[in-house]
């Protein structure tokens, strides 16, 4: 209430919604637009609920690398969800609005969401470098409790982190104008709509970027650093060459979601940049969640096995 009289003593009128602008530029697409995230957001879901549903029945993926998988497929489905859904519905019916507390919610489960995701990818790669690089004391380092711990400090630090910054921001005045040039609430689109002086959120959301985006960065590609010169020891060149085309394919995919994370929320936009923003905000929230399955799971023999005995 105190913002608000603040605001209307200085005769400024306090936005209740937001217009998120979408893909709107576009109308002769908004129905092909529409079919296929309708398809990817299928294909997500289905995937990654069938990964969940597989290492939860079968006995044989109860092990410290499934159950990361496991937890990194639950967090794709919420991911995606927070997203998709919202977008869907804004290409179907024209309706682009969205309250003001609906568009804090939908940023702080994406920003939540996206933090936990960077937390656990440097975990997964840990676990790898563990189990490859040794083996010898995997079983002892990676027992059933560290892995629950693992898992609830990465879950609890990526909500917590963005209580921070939701903090600051819902003490920012929104007088207009509204819209928001992005498909969802994004934290840059909705800072430049503040009235209010946002020098000081836009330095603490930085420093936690870096903190959360590039060390977990760094770990992971120490990580896969190390069980890359490991594997180039092994004697066996068809050993070798399997072991590579994984670590090559997780490493593409963590490429592709810190790259694009780095460039949207670290680089100074330029004009380019600024008008690529849709395009690279779309491999974090919509591409990254619908190929994780296919690349960490679906590619795994044990995990082929579970689905052939789900299906026979």
């Amino acid at each position: 209430m105190h913002f608000i009289e603040k605001a209307e003593e200085d005769n400024r009128t306090v936005i209740t919604e937001f217009i998120l602008l979408g893909f709107g530029d576009l109308p002769e697409l908004q129905t092909l637009l529409f079919l296929l995230f309708l398809v990817i957001y299928t294909a997500t879901m289905a995937g990654n609920i069938l990964i969940v549903v597989l290492i939860v029945t079968d006995q044989h993926l109860h092990t410290p690398m499934y159950f990361f998988l496991g937890n990194l497929s639950c967090l794709e489905t919420c991911y995606t969800s927070t997203i998709l859904p919202r977008l869907l519905a804004s290409l179907l019916t024209g309706d682009r609005t969205i309250s003001v507390s609906g568009c804090f919610a939908q940023f702080y489960c994406f920003g939540s969401l996206a933090c936990t995701e960077c937390y656990l990818l440097a975990g997964m790669s840990y676990d790898r470098y563990l189990a490859i690089c040794k083996p010898l004391h995997y079983a002892a380092f990676m027992d059933g409790r560290l892995c629950l711990q693992l898992a609830a400090g990465v879950w609890i630090s990526g909500f917590l982190v963005c209580v921070i910054v939701m903090s600051f921001m819902s003490q920012l005045i929104f007088c207009g104008p509204n819209e928001i040039d992005h498909f969802f609430c994004d934290f840059t689109p909705l800072i430049q709509l503040s009235c209010s002086d946002t020098s000081l959120i836009t330095q603490v959301s930085f420093i936690l970027v870096s903190l959360d985006s590039l060390c977990p960065f760094l770990l992971t590609l120490t990580s896969h650093v190390c069980i890359i010169s490991t594997i180039l020891r092994i004697p066996s060149s068809t050993g070798r060459q399997k072991a590579f085309s994984t670590c090559s394919s997780h490493l593409i995919v963590v490429a592709l979601f810190y790259g694009t994370l780095i460039i949207v929320y670290m680089i100074p936009k330029s004009g380019i940049l600024r008008a690529l923003n849709k395009v690279f905000s779309l491999f974090y929230t919509v591409l990254t969640p619908l190929v994780n399955p296919l690349i960490y799971s679906l590619r795994n023999r044990e995990v082929q096995e579970a689905l052939r005995k789900v299906i026979s």
